[in-house]
């Protein structure tokens, strides 16, 4: 029996080091997956890593570190999860569940269940149902004992089909309707999306909590939800914005992430058609974090697979004010704005601008920067008309 503790769900997390990915990654990974256990209302208490050459077709890992686990659960009852940063086949999880008598999760789970937790329409809660049931599909097996049961005895003969065959049936009935639902309201959003007139749009892309909704609120002054956490928007929020009598049509959608699946892109086809149908991109990125570079390339590979990465890009690298560098007495002090511009990150991601939207440091930078783009695609589009 598990024992039931006050407040959040006790969990460990296991990653593994393998030919894809270095020590450095894991690190960040895991640290990465600490902050998406607490945004899912968990709490890591033990990490496990392991070197591997080859997956473990049974448990992804080895045997050897699976009763490691499995006796470190026995020694501290109070475990109720343990989660993987790899995505597990259905064996595999079927497999580590009996082995540690524990729910087992996989990165992908876990975002799952955030986003179950963060939708907050109608529209999006059906995206999530629809991820949801994809992914459990193919786990039913072992999910609940009485479904591995055939139905049997006198009536009961000949054809027939056991629990876990009705429950898929079942699924896949659900699955067709939720996508019906999402054509039915990917049709009403593209004609709203026609319906906007001829206004140019400018669509907030980038790594989560880089902080596009705080900057969603400051350009177009509206309330969309922005905290410290995952995936703290999950619906599409579009605003018209008015700079110097030019007007626009902002958007911000769902931020990307590492190991982001493609179903889970798929069932938020209609979210990002906003991105594939902008004429602008603002990809927002946290340069305070040690790893944006790579945030960077996850969205840019993103980008390439809803086949927008050709679009025109204002990159904006947020929270400067808390980017520190060495300086020659070894001290961490922060950079300046012409700091940044002479850095690296100006001569390689240009066009780029350099504010905090936090604390609004270079907000009128931004606002001309952007201002201009904007115009500059206003004249693409209507080559004889003065903007």
């Amino acid at each position: 029996m598990i024992e039931r503790v006050r407040g959040r769900e006790k969990a460990i997390l296991v990653g593994v080091c393998h030919k894809e990915q270095t020590k450095e990654q894991l690190k960040e990974y895991l640290d990465e997956l600490t902050m998406l256990c607490y945004t899912a209302g968990a709490e890591p208490v033990k990490i496990f890593t392991q070197n591997i050459h080859h997956k473990d077709p049974a448990f992804l890992i080895g045997s050897g570190k699976v009763q490691e686990i499995a006796k470190y659960i026995e020694e501290n009852k109070e475990i109720a999860l343990v989660i993987f940063d790899d995505e597990l086949s259905p064996s595999q999880q079927r497999n580590l569940e009996k082995e540690t008598k524990r729910k087992i999760l996989d990165r992908t789970g876990l975002i799952l269940d955030i986003f179950a937790d963060r939708a907050q329409t109608a529209y999006a809660k059906t995206q999530v149902e629809l991820a949801q049931y994809e992914y459990l599909l193919p786990r039913l097996t072992g999910m609940w004992t009485h479904l591995e049961k055939q139905r049997g005895g006198i009536g009961m003969r000949g054809p027939g089909e056991s629990e876990i065959e009705t429950d898929r049936r079942r699924i896949r009935k659900r699955i067709a309707l939720l996508k019906e639902r999402l054509v039915d309201v990917d049709r009403q959003m593209t004609t709203q999306r026609r319906n906007r007139g001829q206004l140019i749009r400018v669509s907030i892309v980038g790594y989560t909590n880089a902080g596009k909704s705080t900057l969603m609120n400051l350009v177009s002054h509206s309330d969309v939800l922005a905290e410290n956490a995952l995936f703290a928007t999950l619906d599409t929020t579009v605003r018209k914005v008015t700079f110097e009598n030019t007007a626009f049509l902002l958007s911000d959608t769902v931020g990307f992430i590492r190991k982001l699946p493609t179903f889970l892109i798929e069932a938020f086809k209609s979210t990002l058609d906003e991105v594939r149908e902008a004429d602008l991109l603002l990809h927002v990125v946290d340069v305070s974090h040690p790893s944006f570079e790579d945030h960077i390339q996850v969205v840019k590979q993103t980008l390439t697979e809803l086949k927008c990465i050709d679009k025109p890009m204002l990159t904006v690298f947020n929270k400067m004010d808390l980017y520190r560098i060495q300086n020659e007495e070894g001290e961490l002090v922060p950079l300046t704005i012409d700091g940044f511009k002479n850095s690296f990150i100006e001569k390689t991601h240009s066009p780029c601008v350099f504010i905090s939207a936090g604390t609004k440091n270079n907000i009128e930078e931004f606002r001309n920067t952007l201002l201009a783009e904007v115009k500059k695609q206003y004249s693409v589009r209507y080559p004889y008309m003065v903007v």
